[in-house]
C-alpha cells in the first residue's frame, strides 16, 4: 500500500523576494507569524480579466484587513508594468514583478496554454491562501473573473 500523497494546498508556500509596485521589495517571510496572505497569480497587467480580479481586491480591502489578511498580485510582468496597473486603476496592495516568471513556477502556474489554437506558456489565473505559520491553506484554481 503505497502512502497518500500531500496535497499542493497543504505543503509549505514556495518563499520568494521580488521588486514590486512602489518602488519596494517584498519578501513571503515578511508576513510570517504576522498574517494570512492571499496570493493571487494573474497572466498580465491591465487586461480585462486582470483588472476585474484585482479591482475586486481594492473593492474588498476593508474586510481584508479587518481579517489581518495581506493582499499580494504576482504577474510575469515586468515591474514598471506592475507599477503602472496599480496607479491606474488605484489598487491599495501590492503588485509583485515575476519576470523570469520562476515563483510562478515554484507555485506551479505557469503552464502551457492555448489560445485561437496557438499554445504558448503563461500564468494560470490562481490564488493561494497562505497560513501565518507559511503554509498553504487553500488553492483556487483556474479562477474564473466576470467582466463587465
Amino acid at each position: 500500500m503505497s502512502e497518500p500523497s500531500i496535497p499542493k494546498w497543504a505543503l509549505p508556500a514556495p518563499k520568494f523576494k521580488l521588486p514590486a509596485s512602489g518602488g519596494k521589495t517584498i519578501a513571503l517571510d515578511d508576513f510570517k507569524g504576522r498574517k494570512t496572505v492571499v496570493l493571487f497569480f494573474y497572466p498580465k497587467a491591465d487586461t480585462p480579466g486582470c483588472t476585474v480580479e484585482a479591482c475586486g481586491f481594492r473593492d474588498g480591502i476593508a474586510n481584508y484587513e479587518k481579517a489581518n489578511i495581506a493582499i499580494l498580485g504576482i504577474s510575469p510582468d515586468p515591474v514598471k508594468a506592475v507599477d503602472a496597473f496599480g496607479e491606474k486603476f488605484k489598487l491599495n496592495f501590492p503588485l509583485l514583478a515575476d519576470e523570469d516568471h520562476a515563483i510562478a513556477e515554484k507555485y506551479g502556474v505557469w503552464q502551457e496554454k492555448t489560445m485561437f489554437l496557438k499554445k504558448y506558456m503563461g500564468v494560470v489565473r490562481t490564488t493561494f491562501v497562505i497560513d501565518r505559520n507559511g503554509k498553504i491553506a487553500h488553492m483556487f484554481e483556474k479562477v474564473k473573473t466576470r467582466r463587465s
